[in-house]
């Protein structure tokens, strides 16, 4: 999905779009049984050709401009689910698109929405699901993904020796939790601490890096980074 992207390099590693026919469904039941995985959703759609609905997504696969640029996450159930949520019935043409009708885990059941008008439909000035506030539940499960995503792609060797020691989703769930209590919500916050972590001895952190009495959030990054570049040999104290 992310081929010819901005998020090209990416690509690899997913997600994909597979055409399916009847024959195949036994072949995703397992999926069915787990959506509590959030592995995407189904669609259904009167235009055969994988490729224009490859384009429609997307279109839509990429949000704001350079250099504030993010990913759309189109492919996620929970990301559909909260659009379809709040935009109206007309507004689903120009975000579906080709595909006639999609069936997803909404978080407790599965939905199935149908848009009345499938069809090759230009990506609007200003994308009504692009305004869309996400829940906390919702922008934490995204950030998760994300940030797993990206610490498969770039320190995988890392991660197969913690996975020696312990179930890599529980650590990075124990992490981000901890980012939350810190209040580090930046990216480069967020970037540094998992980075650090990797490097820590066990894989965690020593409590000399937890925040002094009374330290702001902002106070406590920029004395903990400015400490590991000391100890890194390419700052001062």
């Amino acid at each position: 999905m992310f081929l010819g992207t901005p998020a090209n390099s990416l690509a690899d590693s997913g997600p994909f779009i597979f055409q399916l026919v009847e024959a195949d469904l036994l072949l995703i039941k397992d999926l069915i049984k787990s959506p509590e995985r959030n592995w995407g959703w189904l669609a259904s759609s009167p235009i055969h050709d994988i490729e224009v609905i490859s384009t429609h997504m997307r279109e839509r696969l990429v949000a704001g401009e350079r250099p504030n640029q993010a990913i759309y996450r189109f492919h996620d159930n929970r990301v559909l689910t909260r659009a379809l949520t709040h935009l109206d019935a007309d507004q689903y043409p120009e975000y579906l698109g080709p595909i006639s009708r999609v069936c997803y885990w909404d978080g407790s059941q599965w939905a199935v929405t149908e848009n009345s008008n499938p069809g090759e439909h230009p990506l609007p000035a200003s994308p009504a699901w692009l305004t869309i506030p996400q829940s906390e539940v919702a922008s934490a499960a995204v950030e998760f993904d994300n940030i797993r995503r990206y610490l498969m792609i770039e320190h995988t060797e890392t991660l197969v020796k913690l996975a020696e020691q312990e179930n890599f989703d529980s650590w990075l769930c124990t992490q981000l939790e901890l980012t939350r209590t810190w209040g580090w919500k930046e990216p480069e916050q967020l970037h540094f601490f998992i980075t650090q972590s990797l490097k820590a001895p066990e894989y965690h952190l020593p409590k000399s890096w937890f925040p002094h009495n009374a330290e702001t959030p902002k106070a406590h990054f920029e004395r903990i980074h400015e400490e590991s570049l000391y100890w890194q040999g390419e700052g001062s104290l």
